[in-house]
């Protein structure tokens, strides 16, 4: 009897080194994919970003568009508000 109670012992102590390797296993596939998911999402960001493709102009260039096309207006004759100039300025600008 002594004998069956060793390997059983031994069988038990075999599953449990077996288990804590498949846990490390199991640890170092998470911690390897998690970079993955960061950098596929930086790749993302970055295309969404080129996409966009659209420059951020300062206020001084909008303010300074804002002007040329309102005076252009007002000499034309044409209706319009500081608004529309405004818009219409940023929208060149970031082209």
């Amino acid at each position: 009897m002594a004998a069956k109670k060793k390997s059983t012992t031994k069988k038990v102590a075999a599953k449990k080194v077996s288990k804590k390797a498949a846990t490390k296993k199991v640890a170092k596939k998470a911690a390897k994919k998690v970079p993955a998911k960061k950098a596929a999402a930086k790749k993302v960001a970055k295309k969404s970003a080129k996409k966009a493709g659209k420059k951020t102009p300062s206020k001084a260039a909008i303010t300074a568009k804002a002007l040329e096309i309102y005076l252009k207006r007002k000499s034309s004759g044409k209706p319009g508000d500081e608004m529309s100039d405004w818009l219409q300025a940023e929208k060149a600008l970031s082209k």
